[in-house]
């Protein structure tokens, strides 16, 4: 009866480590976005005339 719960319970914490990668991953695109955003700016101000 333990058996189909471990499993489960398995299948819950794996499917939890996919998500949490996912977010990390979201995250990391979302700063080197800002940065990349943020560069082309201050480029663009520095070289208006």
């Amino acid at each position: 009866m333990t058996d189909p719960d471990h499993t489960a319970e398995q299948d819950r914490l794996s499917l939890e480590k996919k998500r949490e990668r996912y977010v990390w991953y979201y995250l990391a695109y979302f700063l080197f976005g800002i940065h990349i955003v943020a560069f082309v700016m201050i480029y663009a101000v520095k070289h208006a005339k």
